[in-house]
């Protein structure tokens, strides 16, 4: 008997919970096969040349298996900006001003925490979204922070709290939808670059996981609730430490200002079958 490939077995156990979102959202397989065919061709092009010039039409057709007119035609199609491949580097603009605020001195109060603001003014919420949001209106972003509950209003005062230092868009939404492409995209990389990390002469990035398979439906719920609060703990440490080095947020130029950015984070999910 054939032993079965184990990269194939992982793509399996990927590629059916993918299946499923994919049905429940209305995509059918060709358009997702379309959708893998540019990821093939971007990998290509992109991510295997020797250093000096990308690889060509027809080596990109060898490594991924299409015709060089498909070849074309897809890289045509990326070149034009048909996917949402580079969203990737963006960051939510609602996230954003929750980090402008748990970071950027000017919307602190004395003791360091996140000051309670006035929707107007200086020092205020809608400063807070200028700074950090652009062009969006402040009612729209303190909309979207009340609706998930990230934000509250003082009874008397009137001005803002913040009740939670991470925006999570509430439902399955687009946006959800675009955490979901991060969050999977992400795990891949990390577990792409671990599997060469010796060849590469890189040091594997930190990737553990604490799984058991025979745990009572009785104990899940006060899992979900201690595994939630003792991992906000931990990603709020990692914020206070990693935020006050980021340039958008730290309201100073590093020495090294000029240098290429590094997109880095820790992610944390629970899972349960």
């Amino acid at each position: 008997m054939k032993k079965t490939n184990p990269l194939h077995q992982a793509l399996f156990r990927i590629l059916r919970p993918l299946a499923r979102l994919l049905l429940r959202n209305g995509i059918p397989y060709g358009e997702f096969s379309e959708l893998v065919k540019r990821a093939y061709v971007e990998a290509a092009l992109e991510d295997f040349s020797d250093g000096q010039r990308k690889p060509t039409d027809s080596r990109a057709a060898v490594m991924t298996g299409l015709t060089r007119k498909e070849v074309k035609r897809q890289r045509e199609m990326l070149a034009g900006g048909d996917t949402g491949g580079h969203e990737v580097l963006h960051t939510n603009r609602a996230s954003r001003v929750v980090s402008g605020w748990v970071h950027d001195t000017v919307f602190q109060a004395k003791d360091g925490k996140p000051a309670r603001l006035s929707f107007d003014g200086p020092g205020s919420f809608s400063e807070l979204v200028k700074r950090y949001s652009g062009d969006m209106p402040s009612r729209a972003v303190l909309d979207e922070l009340l609706r998930v509950g990230v934000v509250s209003i003082d009874g008397e005062s009137g001005r803002l709290i913040l009740q939670k230092r991470a925006y999570v868009p509430a439902g399955d939404s687009e946006e959800m939808l675009r955490i979901f492409g991060e969050d999977v995209s992400d795990l891949v990389a990390t577990i792409d670059h671990n599997l060469v990390s010796n060849e590469s002469g890189q040091p594997p990035l930190f990737q553990r996981t604490v799984t058991y398979n025979n745990i009572p439906p009785d104990v899940m719920a006060r899992w979900r609730e201690y595994a939630a609060a003792q991992s906000q703990a931990l990603l709020e440490q990692l914020d206070n430490w990693l935020g006050p080095h980021d340039r958008d947020t730290s309201c100073r130029e590093s020495g090294k200002g000029f240098d290429d950015p590094v997109r880095t984070g820790v992610s944390i999910f629970l899972f349960e079958d």
